[in-house]
């Protein structure tokens, strides 16, 4: 019987010592027989994870969204741990930014640079591989649409949520020289505080199937997201 594993636990295979417990049965799916209790849907590892998980699995074939405020570190994350499975906003915006005379600012090109994104993402997602979303995943219409792209080929949709505070991630835009509006940053501190009230209460935000939060510190301890079947 092929179990469905979950975000990999401290435990985790290519870790010593490493066991994966079963995803929870999603409604309308058989029931799956587990060989350990399921772990919570929200697995928190935030608040000194330095112990916590050195990987995250997945199922081949589902897709992992990465969100949290611009410069929390979404893009550092990705590229050190999934580069061959990533489809990043941001390396489409600097390829765009590449190719453009210096001066012209984001505000002019941002919607082509959101079409091509959102175009590389439909042709990721085409293809049937395993996927992992640096994106506005705060926004709620990305996530449904991943969510039902994943459900129509048989597969899940998993959310790894990065909280850092303002400082920090303001912070981060300065280190990596690309700032956002006052507008946007305030826009995506309510969504992603939406996103950590619902997931604080050990709640799923629509259409996901598990949520793994993470600090700077437990982000920093991920070697790797991988997709593979259960042993």
């Amino acid at each position: 019987m092929t179990l469905r594993p979950h975000a990999a636990t401290a435990n985790d295979p290519g870790v010593p010592g490493a066991t994966h417990d079963a995803m929870p049965a999603q409604p309308g799916a058989p029931a799956r027989e587990s060989l350990r209790p399921p772990v919570p849907p929200v697995r928190d590892l935030r608040r000194g994870a330095g112990g916590g998980p050195k990987a995250l699995d997945y199922p081949p074939g589902d897709v992992v969204v990465v969100s949290g405020l611009p410069g929390g570190g979404k893009s550092t994350l990705i590229r050190r741990t999934a580069a061959e499975h990533a489809v990043d906003s941001q390396d489409t915006r600097d390829r765009w930014a590449g190719s453009l005379p210096r001066p012209v600012p984001y505000s002019l090109y941002r919607p082509l640079v959101r079409v091509a994104h959102y175009l590389g993402l439909w042709r990721a997602l085409r293809a049937g591989g395993s996927v992992v979303v640096h994106d506005c995943g705060t926004q709620a219409w990305v996530r449904r649409w991943l969510a039902r792209d994943a459900r129509r080929r048989g597969h899940l949709l998993h959310l790894v949520l990065l909280d850092v505070t303002p400082g920090v991630a303001r912070q981060g835009q300065r280190e990596r020289g690309r700032g956002v509006s006052v507008y946007a940053f305030a826009r995506h501190r309510r969504a992603v505080g939406r996103l950590l009230g619902v997931t604080g209460e050990g709640r799923l935000p629509p259409g996901c199937a598990s949520v793994v939060l993470l600090d700077r510190e437990a982000a920093g301890a991920i070697l790797r997201i991988s997709f593979r079947d259960s042993p």
